[in-house]
């Protein structure tokens, strides 16, 4: 089995050209390549219905084959990506997923996210399809988890959160020459970096040179 690639993007981007010129190669050179599309039916602000003639995204790559995973359920995407891999992974070319998402929130601090649907909408998304509440529950109906366990476990984290939230904001603001850093790594190993040899910034006069 060969390694495979992934390349994550929205339904807002799903129509963009560069994704069918980069699926055409894929498919002619039969590129263990997978085209994930997290479909959340607005894009940055837009209805599918109304950006999208075509609404079935995994249908998009024409011969590509294509399977649609309920993104919202963990066990589905865990098994769904596993048989995408196996086919991908086993020379047969690039694969089409569309994972059928949700966002509760807006696309940007600049997107309230109510402008182009109902607060209604989105409610009721939460209380039937969200994602952690599926998975607190499925453990709960399987015996494997009690009720109050996974409260505890749910208290112990927002706690962690806040604390690394809290060390985060005391340090000092990045700075440019931060950005360098870490752009490759020699190992998962702390400090552990290679410095390429040249970074070209947006002004190619303060681009990097190694010295």
């Amino acid at each position: 089995k060969m390694n495979v690639a992934i390349a994550c993007y929205g339904d807002g981007a799903a129509n963009q050209g560069q994704i069918w010129e980069s699926a055409n190669m894929a498919s002619l050179w039969k590129l263990p390549m997978i085209f994930c599309i997290e479909n959340n039916h607005y894009g940055m602000g837009t209805s599918i219905d109304r950006h999208s003639s075509h609404s079935d995204y995994y249908k998009m790559g024409n011969h590509i084959p294509g399977i649609r995973i309920d993104g919202m359920n963990v066990l589905a995407v865990k098994e769904g990506m596993r048989f995408v891999k196996e086919f991908c992974g086993s020379g047969n070319g690039p694969m089409y997923v569309e994972m059928m998402t949700y966002r509760y929130h807006g696309h940007s601090m600049s997107d309230p996210g109510t402008t182009y649907r109902n607060r209604e909408e989105i409610a009721l998304t939460r209380s039937t399809r969200d994602p952690l509440e599926f998975v607190k529950n499925t453990m709960i109906d399987a015996g494997f988890a009690e009720a109050d366990e996974i409260k505890s476990i749910e208290k112990k984290i927002r706690k962690e959160v806040q604390a690394e939230t809290k060390k985060a904001k005391e340090f000092d603001d990045v700075q440019l020459k931060d950005m360098l850093d870490f752009v490759y790594a020699n190992s998962m190993e702390s400090r552990d970096q290679e410095v390429p040899d040249f970074i070209r910034m947006p002004d190619y006069e303060k681009s990097f040179w190694k010295s």
